[in-house]
């Protein structure tokens, strides 16, 4: 039976654009698992596989997270993007890897939106083959962009708040007035945290 999985990469760093992918199938015959859990090169693998599968997907840039974060949520965001990609799917049946804390409420939104038959779980990265296919789509994509963003701007690590090395990038950033707007999410409290203390 034809289903569809959606997934995204990089909702949390305060470096880079968010990933969102969709991949539709009858079957998945071959090894996947949620990107998490897979090194960088088994991703790599796998995604020559999973790349050809039909799907979809939307990179995110920081300034529309930072907008959505600002006039309503990313879940917010989020919900566009995942209706924008159930209206593509080749697929009546779609798994979501469920971004709300409510799963029952983000399935009855997209379903009224789409009329498409819409389940949402959390951890389905993990436990849906079609949701972990998705998953590496999204995460190798945004892997690709943030290499093309370190040829550019130079090693700011991973792009997340947690990293050393991508907080020690930021401060120098904000020290020396580097034009980073268009690789940073100046919406997220690690950013203004760090701008105000240079102030």
């Amino acid at each position: 039976m034809c289903v569809c999985g959606i997934d995204e990469a990089g909702r949390g760093p305060v470096i880079g654009p968010m990933v969102m992918a969709m991949v539709c199938a009858d079957d998945i015959n071959f090894y996947v698992n949620d990107s998490k859990l897979l090194t960088r090169n088994k991703r790599s693998l796998i995604f020559n596989d999973v790349s050809g599968l039909y799907h979809k997907y939307y990179i995110i840039n920081p300034a529309e997270i930072d907008d959505a974060v600002k006039k309503h949520s990313l879940n917010n965001l989020e919900e566009q993007y995942a209706e924008k990609l159930i209206l593509k799917a080749e697929c009546e049946k779609i798994y979501i890897d469920c971004f709300d804390v409510n799963e029952s409420r983000l399935e009855r939104i997209l379903k009224d939106r789409t009329g498409k038959e819409v389940i949402c779980r959390h951890h389905a990265d993990r436990d849906i083959k079609i949701v972990s296919a998705a998953s590496i789509i999204a995460k190798v994509l945004r892997d690709n962009e943030i290499e093309k963003l370190k040829s550019i701007y130079g090693d700011f690590g991973s792009g997340y708040p947690s990293d050393p090395k991508t907080l020690r990038f930021l401060e120098h950033s904000i020290i020396n007035h580097d034009n980073i707007d268009n690789i940073v999410r100046k919406e997220w409290k690690t950013y203004k945290n760090l701008v105000q203390g240079h102030i």
